[in-house]
């Protein structure tokens, strides 16, 4: 199942200029691939940093998170609030104005309160980040 921007929406809350998704190629419960074409109008790169600019650490990790929120929603669809737990994370090769980020995640334990799952950024096919993720989720009206 191929996922367009405005199928990502109606997915998962975030929102320009924080929406770390651009398209989901494949979405299953056993596996989601997604992409994000980093390109130098990218908000972040003003600032991290001039002259030699480098997508954020953080930012990579939440393209990695909403990948996983995509993933969670496949076998359950609800509106609760989703939060990160934890993040066991490795950058490999830093991500430039130009990258194409391919964004593979899979379940490690799926229920409907949390769950931990596995992502792998690739870039041309080599291995530039992977993290262990471990979210949460709770119902909107208890926040």
């Amino acid at each position: 199942m191929v996922l367009e921007i405005e199928d990502i929406k109606k997915l998962i809350p975030q929102r320009f200029p924080f929406l770390m998704i651009d398209r989901v190629l494949e979405a299953s419960p056993e596996k989601v691939v997604a992409i994000k074409n980093v390109t130098a109008s990218e908000q972040f790169f003003k600032g991290h940093f001039p002259g030699q600019p480098i997508m954020p650490g953080a930012l990579v990790i939440e393209a990695m998170a909403q990948t996983g929120i995509i993933l969670y929603k496949q076998k359950f669809a609800n509106d609760k609030v989703l939060f990160l737990v934890s993040v066991k994370s490795r950058f490999l090769k830093p991500v430039i104005p130009g990258d194409q980020m391919m964004i593979t995640v899979e379940p490690i334990k799926m229920m409907s309160r949390m769950g931990i799952f596995n992502a792998i950024i690739t870039i041309e096919d080599r291995k530039i980040a992977e993290a262990e993720i471990a979210f949460g989720s709770q119902d909107a009206k208890s926040i």
